[in-house]
């Protein structure tokens, strides 16, 4: 899925977006730096407080010392507070037009492929559910682009960011518990994504034919009324809502089980 999407993420035409999706990357790294960071300056704080009260400044330093310290650590803090949401808006903002600019295209080689499709499938189409499968489609590109540029990989610079500041002040232990959790964290994920999968298809199956026949049914209204079957299609029409409120409570009833 990643390897179709790359080509509308990184266009050949649009050196601009490239350069766009670059410095997105490059925000990454330093927005990642400055998380890792931050804990560091509560350590300052920490710090400077028990080297006052542990007699290890000298007694005309102290109240200066206590006074300064931690303040300005704690300033440190702040702005590295600031500085870390400030730059994840920044690229959250710069990759907009990058995730746009990739929806708008897939959606326009959507259309001219309907356009391209035979007589046949024009005349059985269902234009309710079309419009809701290009619909969703839609929405799921952007999010797919964003969840593989500004959170995979945002994940993977902090998780070794992480590994190289427990290798460095903690014992190997750490990184081996770290490890073990992260592995097992993907693993249930992935495990309870594939069971939600199915679920989530049902319900947009469910979905699609609901909107498919409200549109269909709506576009043959002097149909329905000249045969008198407006119950019939609200029969219809309410069987594949149950259908798709049956999936959505299925979770809420395994869980309560």
């Amino acid at each position: 899925m990643l390897r179709a999407l790359w080509p509308y993420v990184w266009p050949h035409d649009r050196p601009d977006l490239r350069r766009t999706v670059l410095w997105s990357l490059v925000l990454i790294v330093i927005a990642k730096l400055v998380t890792v960071t931050v804990p560091y300056t509560l350590k300052w704080v920490t710090d400077a407080l028990v080297a006052a009260t542990g007699g290890n400044v000298p007694s005309s330093e102290t109240v200066p010392w206590l006074v300064g310290a931690p303040i300005l650590a704690t300033v440190v803090y702040g702005m590295s507070r600031i500085a870390m949401t400030l730059l994840v808006q920044v690229r959250e903002g710069m990759f907009a037009k990058v995730a746009m600019h990739a929806v708008r295209k897939l959606a326009l080689s959507t259309f001219e492929h309907m356009h391209r499709l035979s007589l046949r499938f024009h005349l059985e189409k269902k234009t309710g559910g079309l419009t809701r499968v290009l619909e969703r489609g839609r929405a799921g590109i952007e999010n797919i682009s964003r969840m593989a540029l500004m959170t995979l990989i945002p994940t993977i610079v902090e998780f070794i960011l992480i590994i190289g500041v427990c290798a460095l002040e903690f014992d190997w232990r750490y990184i081996v518990t770290i490890v073990g959790m992260i592995i097992f964290y993907l693993w249930f994920t992935i495990k309870a994504t594939d069971w939600r999968v199915a679920i989530r298809r049902t319900m947009n199956d469910s979905d699609t034919d609901a909107n498919t026949k409200a549109i269909d049914s709506l576009l043959n209204f002097e149909t329905v009324k000249y045969f008198g079957a407006e119950e019939r299609e609200a029969a219809r029409y309410d069987k594949s809502m149950a259908t798709g409120e049956k999936a959505s409570v299925k979770p809420i009833r395994r869980w309560r089980s």
